[in-house]
């Protein structure tokens, strides 16, 4: 029995350490490193095509793939909250998908740069990480940037989202995209637009406790470092 819990933690452990290590050489981190490649070779050398243009297919491809993370969470097949985890990949399919993609309006928003680089970067680092992690060799200079870049980025991350929801917002709202009015054969209501506002009015609650969990981790960690290091 022993024999067996101990392989089933080993194929659980094998199964995570696959699952990152694909994140960092292929596709994952590469495509998040891609994509930050992206952002800036559009801005050092211009071209006719919009920011979102450029980049679209990238962020389409690697932010949904981040769907599993929610069931590799619900799983337990990586330490993970699931509830953390549900709630900011759910906000970033909801823009890239909700928004990004349906509407002419949330691509050209001042927020869509903001977003993809705070994305980008807080990924690249956080598999990076992981891969590492699970190898049993982390630089202290990676953990410090694990627990530490998400104060600057994580802020500028969620402002970029709700700049690009609120630009969608008047654009859905005029147009009733994907919206359902009575009278209809199924006697449902449904308003896109209501539900775009529900979801900007929901990071009000939420950003503060995943930001301020960030903060708990950090001091977990670097602040156990540091006590360990002053002994």
């Amino acid at each position: 029995m022993k024999r067996f819990l101990f392989s089933l933690f080993e194929a659980k452990k094998s199964y995570a350490w696959g699952n990152h290590a694909i994140h960092w050489a292929t596709p994952g981190n590469t495509g998040w490193s891609y994509l930050l490649y992206l952002i800036v070779t559009h801005y050092t050398r211009p071209r006719h095509e919009s920011l979102w243009e450029t980049v679209k297919l990238t962020v389409v491809i690697f932010q949904n793939a981040a769907i599993l993370e929610v069931v590799h969470a619900a799983l337990r097949l990586v330490p993970s909250n699931v509830l953390i985890t549900f709630f900011q990949v759910s906000s970033r399919v909801i823009v890239v998908c909700g928004v990004l993609l349906a509407t002419p309006t949330g691509p050209v928003s001042l927020g869509l740069p903001l977003a993809l680089i705070a994305w980008s970067v807080t990924e690249i680092i956080r598999y990076l990480y992981y891969a590492l992690n699970l190898l049993g060799g982390v630089p202290w200079l990676l953990v410090w940037c694990r627990y530490t870049t998400f104060i600057a980025l994580y802020p500028v991350g969620v402002t970029g989202e709700l700049l690009c929801i609120f630009a969608a917002y008047s654009y859905v709202a005029s147009t009733k995209m994907w919206s359902l009015e009575m009278p209809n054969k199924l006697n449902f209501t449904f308003s896109y637009h209501y539900m775009l506002l529900f979801t900007m009015f929901l990071y009000i609650p939420l950003f503060p406790q995943m930001y301020l969990h960030m903060f708990a981790q950090r001091r977990k960690i670097l602040g156990g470092n540091a006590t360990k290091k002053s002994k």
